[in-house]
């Protein structure tokens, strides 16, 4: 008996575990929402391309578009353009897409749409570090600036991390007399990126521009100028101008190195039109977007995967088991009778095409007909199969008549009493009949009264909108009710009907 009880124990315990760490895995790790309201941020990152055209001139635009080998995922990437070949290239970690045309007169435009979200996006294989640099030679009086420069760089330096940091802030000083020698009168954030280059390959320290955007609702951009560098274990992040290390969250990588955002062949008097804006989309169904075109742990394996109808099905099918939990706890707890476990669970899927309130109306009329029936049926001393055939041709001929005249009445909805399981409204009627006669009229009251009140209490909680999704979508939690069912499979207590009914030897 110990080791019965150990056994259940341990199943018990196994059971729970699973469904607690798989739902937080799914929760925690695949990040699926917990609610389907749940909704995440997507944006679209227009690009206009806008020149005049050189009159007989062949045409070549070249326009770098983001890597999408960063935290993002794409969900879609358009190029919209007259009359004109599109190409997409890998160029040393950036993408360039390449517009070009025989011959074009007048003013031109080119249009780029990148649509892409954060959430549910694959870790990507991250940029290759850059290779060390090779110092940027330099004569006269800028290699002796550069020098009066870098040796109390060093001196104030312990790392790389320090050392590009105090590198910026010096190029910053704009009235050190060898800063003002190597900008050479300029003072854009680009001027100072290039000084700021040019002394760190003098250092052998590895430097890249990087050209990004802000991810914020914005009429127009320009491209915001970062800095990068390697320090043999992550990328560290600069700003130019102001020192700030680490990129922000909302920042994205437009392209990087020293080239300009548009390289035009054939045309003039070019500009590029960038601008950013939000929308929200339901996170469960981004989830479905972002990973329909590839493999993903995310929704491969989940009740999402399944064809539209038969998810409907399941959605149905998966709450089943919640509401013969609520059956469970009503009988075993409570102690109300009720015709069976599952007839109560059965009526209360009957009462989701009814409604709650037809469901119980039309129930309680179908049924007391058919006692009735049943009760004239039993002077006539007919053996059980003949008497339940011809229960189930009354329930017929019943449920037929009802809905010829609700539908004559204008009440439509009493039409969805065809929807009842015939069969089980005839063993319903069969059990009440034998209840009846071998326990009373009293108990076999209380026994459909009962079965009214779970199949009730069972079609509310079924119904739950974000109890179906959740058990829908993290159908784990069915091994914790497992688990409970289990235990209450070993309960001996008292129910509460019980004690109400022994209160009376209590107080004696």
């Amino acid at each position: 008996m110990q080791s019965i009880n150990l056994h259940l124990k341990i199943l018990i315990a196994t059971l729970v575990a699973l469904g607690v760490l798989i739902t937080g895995y799914q929760i925690y790790v695949l990040d699926i929402p917990v609610t389907e309201d749940e909704t995440d941020d997507i944006w679209s990152l227009d690009a206009k391309v806008e020149f005049r055209a050189t009159p007989g001139t062949p045409i070549k635009a070249q326009f770098f578009i983001p890597p999408l080998n960063q935290d993002y995922v794409s969900l879609n990437e358009s190029f919209i353009s007259n009359n004109y070949g599109v190409s997409v290239n890998n160029q040393k970690g950036n993408r360039r897409v390449t517009w070009s045309s025989r011959r074009a007169s007048g003013t031109q435009t080119l249009y780029y749409r990148l649509v892409l979200t954060q959430r549910y996006s694959e870790e990507q294989a991250k940029a290759a570090p850059p290779p060390t640099p090779q110092p940027i030679q330099l004569e006269g009086p800028e290699q002796v600036a550069a020098d009066a420069l870098i040796n109390p760089i060093r001196q104030h330096s312990a790392d790389i991390e320090t050392f590009i940091s105090e590198t910026i802030r010096r190029v910053n000083d704009i009235t050190d007399d060898n800063v003002k020698l190597l900008l050479a009168g300029g003072t854009t954030a680009m001027d100072k990126a290039r000084v700021i280059d040019l002394l760190l390959s003098n250092a052998r320290i590895p430097l890249e521009l990087v050209h990004t955007i802000r991810l914020e609702n914005a009429d127009t951009q320009t491209p915001e100028l970062w800095l990068r560098s390697y320090n043999g274990e992550r990328w560290l992040y600069f700003h130019p101008e102001t020192g700030q290390q680490g990129i922000p969250d909302n920042r994205l990588v437009w392209w990087t190195g020293n080239d300009p955002l548009l390289a035009l062949e054939g045309g003039r008097q070019a500009n590029v039109t960038l601008t950013v804006s939000n929308s929200e989309m339901n996170a469960l169904r981004l989830a479905k977007l972002t990973t329909q075109n590839s493999a993903s742990a995310l929704l491969e394996y989940s009740l999402y995967g399944l064809p539209l109808q038969a998810q409907r099905v399941y959605q149905v099918m998966i709450m089943i088991p919640v509401g013969v939990l609520v059956i469970l706890i009503l009988r075993n707890l409570i102690g109300m009778q009720t015709l069976g476990t599952f007839t109560p669970v059965l009526i209360a899927l009957a009462f989701r095409e009814t409604e709650l309130g037809w469901g119980i109306a039309l129930f309680t009329l179908i049924t007391a007909l058919g006692l009735s029936l049943r009760s004239y049926l039993e002077h006539l001393k007919l053996q059980m199969l003949p008497r339940l055939s011809v229960v189930l041709t009354f329930v017929v001929l019943v449920i037929a008549a009802i809905s010829l005249f609700s539908h004559k009445l204008g009440m439509e909805k009493a039409l969805a009493v065809s929807l009842f399981p015939m069969v089980i409204l005839t063993m319903t009627i069969e059990r009440l009949s034998i209840t009846w006669e071998e326990r009373g009229g009293a108990q076999s009251l209380k026994a459909a009264i009962g079965t009214l009140i779970a199949a009730t209490l069972a079609h509310l909680l079924m119904t739950i909108p974000e109890l179906t999704y959740f058990v829908f979508t993290f159908p784990a939690v069915l091994l914790i009710l497992v688990a409970f069912m289990l235990a209450m499979g070993r309960y001996r207590g008292y129910r509460l009907t019980e004690l109400m009914r022994f209160k009376a030897l209590t107080k004696s």
